[in-house]
């Protein structure tokens, strides 16, 4: 879709692509109604299908009035004449019944969970049933663009200090955390002072909570299981002076995780590709006093940010990835040093991916103890999206 959109735009440049990406999101986070408008204007399968992408993007500059109709039709007539020349009477008389349909479309829209409310109907009636008085905040959140968080690099700088940098570029933000700062209105990452320097990361508010409820200390041999793509890892190396192993067994990701570190002046970790599940193939037998297990989940909590998410993941997609989370904490529970700590944490909303995995892991260890840790806000272990952060969910295991 962004591709297609840089073509709209007619230029490569920054500028453009931020607008295509703009208008990607966009689309994405309100596809629920989008694709209701589309169904009752067309009443029949497109043909090409990839002619869908041009008319939800139409749509929703149409819906959301982003710019004036008369520019928005003609733009995407014409972009769409340009690579299906036989559409083009097709896809201007779709926008054009819109335009005149539109109040009438808007209301039946609010009869349509998926439309009302633009998420899948089966992600809406599990929110509903896991939280009943919290869902309808937790989807008008996740459907709001997300803030832009950042970590000072307390390694080579202070949180003061990187707020009076801010200060001097005319760039607002507000404390959120111990090193985070939230900006009023995000821009690029190569518009902040000092980035390519190391003096700061863009990490969200929530994901920022692993590292101290890790609680590691200097000396102490510690393992980020699925480290990619590398700011938990990062945040660890900020606070102490630890022996880390950062694993991922996709090298392309892993390969993230070493520029991160290289840019934050931290690259002192061990990183190795490895699936984390199975030690043998590269645990060296020395016991670990931290492990921190980010486990891959649906990343319901964080769908603002990858506005696709939702709409790509399926209802099955949960309890799938259940196992694989049992098959990581299995695994590496025998790796953790009597007296050590694994902090397990997910960037799910959803139960089965959190408090039912660590009560059932609970069940079968006699020797894991749940301590009563948990992010401010948060219930359960669990955070809810909100203004100043994505979903997550931590539980910090003691071997006793």
């Amino acid at each position: 879709m962004t591709q297609g959109l840089a073509e709209l735009r007619g230029s490569a440049d920054a500028r453009a692509l931020a607008g295509a990406q703009h208008l990607a999101y966009g689309t994405l986070r309100q596809a629920g109604r989008l694709r209701f408008h589309l169904r009752h204007l067309t009443h029949r399968p497109l043909n090409p299908p990839r002619l869908a992408g041009h008319l939800l993007v139409a749509l929703h500059e149409l819906d959301a009035e982003l710019e004036p109709p008369y520019a928005v039709v003609n733009e995407h007539v014409t972009a769409v004449a340009r690579r299906h020349e036989r559409a083009r009477g097709f896809a201007n008389a779709v926008l054009r019944a819109f335009l005149r349909q539109r109040d009438g479309l808007r209301r039946a829209a609010m009869d349509d969970d998926e439309a009302r409310w633009n998420f899948p109907a089966w992600w809406l009636e599990r929110l509903r049933a896991e939280y009943p008085d919290d869902w309808q905040t937790i989807v008008t959140m996740q459907n709001q663009p997300p803030p832009m968080t950042l970590r000072v690099n307390t390694h080579v700088t202070t949180l003061d200090d990187y707020r009076r940098i801010l200060a001097g570029a005319d760039i607002a933000c507000r404390q959120t955390g111990p090193e985070a700062l939230t900006l009023t209105r995000p821009l690029p990452v190569a518009e902040l002072p000092g980035f390519a320097h190391g003096l700061v990361s863009v990490q969200d508010r929530g994901a920022q909570w692993a590292a101290p409820l890790l609680d590691v200390a200097d000396d102490m041999r510690v393992l980020d299981a699925c480290a990619a793509p590398g700011g938990k890892t990062a945040h660890l190396l900020e606070r102490a002076r630890i022996d880390l192993l950062a694993l991922d067994s996709d090298a392309a990701r892993l390969a993230r995780v070493r520029d991160n570190l290289q840019r934050l002046r931290l690259d002192t970790a061990e990183l190795r590709v490895a699936d984390a599940g199975t030690p043998a193939d590269w645990w060296d037998g020395r016991p670990f006093d931290r492990i921190l297990l980010d486990a891959p989940c649906t990343g319901s909590g964080i769908v603002r940010r990858h506005a696709d998410g939702k709409w790509l993941k399926r209802a099955e997609d949960a309890q799938h990835l259940a196992r694989q989370q049992t098959r990581l904490l299995e695994a590496l529970w025998p790796l953790l040093r009597p007296g050590g700590r694994m902090l397990y944490v997910t960037c799910s909303l959803f139960r089965v991916e959190n408090g039912e995995r660590v009560a059932r892991f609970l069940a079968r260890h006699a020797d894991a103890a749940l301590e009563s840790v948990a992010p401010e806000g948060a219930r359960a272990g669990q955070l809810l999206p909100s203004a100043d952060t994505d979903g997550f969910f931590y539980a910090r295991l003691l071997k006793t």
